[in-house]
């Protein structure tokens, strides 16, 4: 039998089965059961149909990560209307860039972040503008709440909605230049939320807190899983350490997702504060993304904290959960420290390649590099707008895989490594450097509290690596004393051969240095951002 899957499956869910029980906390502690969830979603549905917002719009979202949020992405899909979750950390310009290019019909946006859309207001096509606490935003703006109370508490008639319909556009982080708005279908969507929910063991007791930005691949499906198996969303509008480790207890949480930022964050404030307790009444499992922690970060968390760490990794076109660590039969087989800084296996339904410059798999040494390649159910439909780079992404090396840009090796176990960008490859002297493995061994130096690794240009070598570090507090560091632990450290080769110390890195919303920006203001002279060497 033959039945669409769409996003609604999941609010559909919880409405039915749930509808008594705490499906929601906002950040202020007010408690809405999953019947009271649904009641406000289908307000809102109701009236931003009264505005005028029709099947196959598009709907923006700039918002913290609060019970608005989740109630606009469901309320939006259930009119088949495609909802643009946007970057809270982004500029007016981009904003402007955003609205332009998903030609948005709405606009909803947090006081707190409202101006920045308002700035660029009659630069845009948006029709509507609808605010959380309208009256804290300068400019004409409709209150959300009110729309609300105005509206009907019935579930509006749905559209037929297939699973092929768009049901969100995610635009990138913007790691490698401009965002490019990631089309996402109801399938996807779908699909995304049932590999999460298997391979993160989400269950229908679980307590979720909300550190990780609602606006990434749509919380990295956390968004859908958590509300169609019941479990209840915490919400913290901002990260901060303290604020974390006190919903943990007064919440008991049970999973949380967190960035390298987050992770780093946490032991910063544990080490420098009486703590007390790291968890509630139940154990935690805290899922990382991106670059695998170093070693002693993971240390820390699954030591001290008692957490237990699970690493992914994926791309917004992949959203994002292509991989996972979360394999115990492999753990069982070597050092689990140093398996969790791998990303792992496969997911479920998912096939993934390391494939070389003409698309043939690399062997499976740990040791060769390729660049990784993937097709799956939960892979993007396309870029909106953008047909020719959405040729390349499905057909480069290996015809019919997405390319991640992702350099990575493959052991026997069909586990991965992800060694660097294919543009953050540093080569010097012909010999290839991962910016990673330089990191990776500046992170275990006890005064180091970030550090990114970027190619500059060297007569000599081409390019030579360059560390910008950020010092721990009451650190006093000099270049040599950077550059004599990487050299006693490492092969000597890779060691970085100058050292800038900075306040802080260009990072995404989830974490991700923007080593793009980083790199610009070193090759702004030359011909073009690669060492001749």
């Amino acid at each position: 039998m033959y039945v669409d899957q769409t996003t609604l499956d999941y609010l559909d869910r919880a409405e039915t089965l749930y509808d008594d029980l705490v499906g929601v906390i906002a950040d202020d502690g007010t408690e809405y059961t999953y019947g009271e969830f649904a009641e406000r979603v289908h307000r809102l549905s109701n009236a931003l149909t009264e505005l005028g917002v029709e099947e196959g719009d598009r709907v923006a979202l700039l918002s913290p990560n609060t019970h608005y949020f989740l109630e606009t992405i469901y309320a939006t899909n259930q009119l088949g209307v495609v909802n643009v979750p946007m970057n809270y950390r982004l500029t007016p310009e981009d904003y402007e860039y955003i609205l332009n290019d998903a030609d948005a019909t709405a606009v909803i946006a947090d006081y707190e972040l409202a101006e920045r859309v308002e700035e660029v207001r009659d630069e845009v096509p948006t029709e509507h503008f609808v605010g959380y606490e309208a009256d804290g935003i300068e400019g004409d703006w409709l209150d959300y709440e009110t729309l609300l109370d105005d509206a009907s508490a019935e579930r509006p008639d749905r559209p037929d909605i297939a699973e092929g319909d768009d049901a969100t556009v995610n635009y990138t982080s913007g790691t490698t230049g401009d965002p490019k708005g990631v089309v996402r279908t109801h399938r996807t969507e779908h699909w995304h939320a049932l590999v999460l929910s298997h391979h993160m063991e989400i269950q229908e007791d679980d307590t979720y807190l909300w550190t990780l930005p609602m606006f990434h691949c749509n919380g990295w499906g956390h968004v859908y899983a958590i509300t169609g198996t019941g479990g209840t969303h915490v919400c913290q509008r901002e990260f901060d350490a303290a604020g974390t480790l006190e919903r943990i207890r007064t919440y008991d949480v049970s999973y949380m997702c967190g960035a390298p930022t987050v992770l780093n964050r946490l032991i910063d404030y544990y080490e420098s504060n009486d703590v007390g307790a790291t968890t509630g009444d139940r154990d935690l499992r805290i899922t990382t993304a991106g670059s695998a922690p170093p070693r002693a970060t993971i240390r820390t968390i699954e030591d001290a904290f008692g957490w237990r760490l699970i690493q992914i990794y994926g791309l917004t076109e992949t959203a994002p959960i292509i991989t996972t660590s979360n394999s115990p039969r492999r753990l069982a087989d070597g050092d689990p420290t140093t398996i969790k800084t791998k990303q792992g296996h496969a997911a479920l339904n998912t096939e993934i390649r390391v494939v070389d410059e003409d698309g043939r798999d690399v062997p499976r040494d740990d040791e060769t590099v390729g660049e990784i390649v993937v097709r799956g159910n939960q892979v993007m439909d396309r870029y909106l707008n953008k047909p020719d780079i959405t040729h390349e992404a499905f057909n480069d090396r290996a015809s019919g895989f997405f390319h991640t840009g992702d350099l990575a090796t493959m052991d026997e176990n069909g586990m991965i490594a992800i060694q660097d960008r294919k543009k953050d490859i540093i080569i010097s002297g012909g010999e290839n450097i991962s910016s990673i493995d330089v990191e990776d061994t500046l992170f275990d130096h006890p005064d180091i509290a970030k550090a990114a690794v970027i190619p500059v240009p060297s007569d000599e070598w081409g390019e030579t690596p360059k560390a910008l570090v950020v010092q721990k507090d009451d650190a006093a560091l000099t270049e040599d004393d950077v550059v004599a632990f990487a050299r006693e450290n490492m092969a000597t080769y890779k060691a970085p051969t100058s050292v800038e110390f900075v306040e802080s890195l260009p990072e995404t919303a989830t974490g991700k240095v923007q080593k793009y920006q980083l790199r610009q203001e070193y090759w702004e002279d030359e011909e073009r951002m690669v060492g001749q060497g």
